[in-house]
């Protein structure tokens, strides 16, 4: 990702969230939450398959018809428009399936961003004084071993640990038997609290469960007596937890942190030496320790698969492999094992889309990222079935993001730091010494935060991006200038604030936000997509549900990933409007994926 920031990490205040929520966070005890539901499920699994969209799914199930994807989508309900959230990054797109929210009540924008109501991290405070602003950065730098040495090199600091916490392979962070992160515990010491923003209220740091303004369904779900268990690719990420939980509504969290050294399975560092989100075999290889915790969880384990707990009423993950396929230009596909404890990589091959016959279709390397999850899904599916829970559980198969652009031809990288740079220069001429834009995020939409967040100074960068143009590199890395500074359409101040739906003093929203042209990606030119954006390869993605007493049928119908939530807790028989954001955003159920709700 492209982004800039100020040099710390910040959330938003309690305060801030006690202002968003103009209906209070409802009540999460099982009484509450229980609702008269004809339940078919004791067990939902839930999967993320980050990147992939509907047309990927149309092309996979048309060359694959015996696949897993196939099957779960013949003998399931389709939604072939279902829609992410805005932005479609991976924390909002995350956060919109567990909460059932969008943006405007989530404060969720992106993994990194900026708020107008908190103090930067280990900033001087006195309880109760006015807020100076600061980032919200809740990414892998808030790892509590953000740096640990290169395997390879020996260079210092150059990724964090695959355990986060050191808990592992201890604080030198030599994660020479990578299985073992089979073993890791993810709880409050995963963190380095020292880079969270601080309350100003409180003069406390922000936990990442209690920067979100709305309830989640493992708290609904967790306060029902019944077990939660979830998988991604960053301990951050136990932000699902939700505000007021203690980071304890998710009793099973295991999260790999993506960003650490890839290593293969003999402890021996990828040759290509770069972290898991880079090379497509090791994200694989990535991928696979998360369905191990599931299949863990299926068989009634712990994700260590070591102490027997029960299945959970709610569990899941998220595949990373697609994600990468579609970005990276070029890429090992496969691990290959020479059988005596010895490992290589195939050749590298291109990744994202080409043009085959007149068709647009996924590469060699993507192909291969669909086959990869193809197969894992099956093997829970099997599971599932071999465990005898096949008729009580029902299947999500859908993704946080989709991913643009597709079509290599209309890709375009453009580096954002030097618009940023320029900007800034013009507006000290008038105001000397003074920054304007202080932090944002770019991938394939533009963000913006500001120092003087008055409508003037958002009107100014507004009009700067518009009426400039911005120099960029074509997929063969032709240079290229595109108009408006890669833009197609620009909100700012009061105009971002009515987009998302919130009060402009609400100190979260960006301060000016931007749509790209398709193909439009702020980066170096060494990627072939991004996602967070709002074009439709950013948004449209696939969507599946598949369980007892849904009927199959292709749902034409609109809908978005928000409805995910909701639906989840009618299956369990609980009440979707424990939910904040069901009240707030009137998220609804997904149609036809349970019988009868209660509501």
């Amino acid at each position: 990702m492209s982004k800039y920031t100020r040099p710390a990490a910040a959330g938003i205040a309690a305060a801030a969230i006690a202002a968003l929520c103009a209906v209070p966070l409802i009540s999460t005890s099982a009484q509450a939450a229980r609702t008269t539901s004809t339940s078919h499920s004791k067990h939902v699994l839930l999967i993320s398959v980050d990147g992939m969209h509907q047309s990927d799914l149309d092309w996979y199930v048309a060359t694959h018809p015996k696949s897993a994807l196939a099957e779960l989508t013949r003998s399931g309900r389709e939604y072939t428009k279902a829609s992410t959230s805005n932005p479609s990054d991976s924390d909002p797109g995350g956060t919109a399936l567990m909460t059932g929210g969008n943006p405007r009540s989530t404060g969720v924008y992106y993994d990194v961003e900026y708020s107008h109501k908190v103090d930067e991290p280990g900033a001087a405070c006195t309880p109760g004084h006015a807020a100076t602003g600061g980032n919200v950065v809740y990414d892998s730098p808030d790892d509590a071993l953000p740096g640990v040495p290169d395997l390879s090199t020996g260079a210092a600091h150059a990724f964090p640990s695959f355990d986060e916490n050191g808990s592992i392979y201890g604080s030198a962070g030599a994660d020479r038997n990578p299985a073992l992160i089979m073993n890791l515990k993810n709880d409050a010491s995963s963190f380095d609290k020292s880079t969270f923003p601080i309350n100003p209220a409180t003069c406390k740091s922000i936990m990442p469960w209690d920067y979100l303004g709305d309830n989640s369904i493992f708290q609904v779900i967790h306060a029902a007596g019944l077990r939660t268990a979830w998988s991604d690719k960053h301990a951050i990420y136990m932000s699902f937890n939700g505000p007021g939980s203690q980071g304890k509504s998710i009793d099973d969290f295991f999260g790999p942190e993506i960003d650490s050294q890839a290593v293969m399975p003999n402890g021996k560092p990828y040759p290509q030496d770069d972290d898991w989100a880079h090379i497509d075999a090791a994200t694989k290889q990535y991928d696979g320790y998360k369905v191990q915790a599931m299949l863990n969880e299926i068989d009634g384990l712990d994700h260590s698969g070591k102490n027997h707990v029960g299945t959970p009423a709610i569990f899941g993950m998220n595949f990373q492999t697609v994600s990468v396929a579609q970005k990276i230009r070029s890429t090992p596909a496969d691990l290959i094992s020479d059988g005596h404890g010895g490992y290589t990589t195939s050749a590298p091959q291109p990744g994202g889309y080409q043009w085959l016959n007149g068709k647009l279709v996924p590469g060699p390397v993507l192909s291969s990222a669909f086959a990869s999850v193809d197969a894992q899904l099956g093997r829970m599916v099997a599971e599932l079935a071999k465990k005898g829970l096949a008729g009580s559980t029902t299947i999500f198969v859908t993704a946080k993001h989709g991913q643009s652009p597709q079509d290599p031809s209309k890709l375009v990288t453009v580096q954002d730091g030097p618009i940023v740079d320029a900007i800034n220069a013009e507006w000290a001429k008038t105001h000397p010494g003074k920054t304007l834009i202080v932090a944002g995020t770019s991938d394939d939409l533009w963000q913006s935060y500001l120092s003087d967040n008055s409508q003037a100074a958002a009107n100014f960068v507004k009009s700067y991006l518009w009426d400039h143009t911005a120099k960029g590199f074509n997929a063969s890395k032709a240079p290229v200038t595109v108009q408006h500074s890669g833009l197609t359409h620009i909100w700012a101040g009061a105009q971002a604030a009515r987009f998302f739906g919130v009060p402009v003093g609400n100190g979260r929203y960006p301060d000016v936000f931007g749509k790209v042209q398709e193909g439009v990606v702020y980066a170096k030119p060494t990627k072939l997509a991004e996602h967070g954006g709002m074009n439709a390869g950013d948004r449209h993605v696939l969507m599946i549900v598949n369980g007892a007493g849904v009927r199959p049928q292709v749902v034409r119908t609109p809908v978005e990933t928000t409805q995910v939530a909701p639906t989840v807790l009618a299956l369990l028989g609980l009440n979707p409007n424990s939910l904040r954001a069901v009240q707030v955003e009137g998220t609804r159920v997904l149609p036809g994926a349970v019988a009868h709700t209660g509501r």
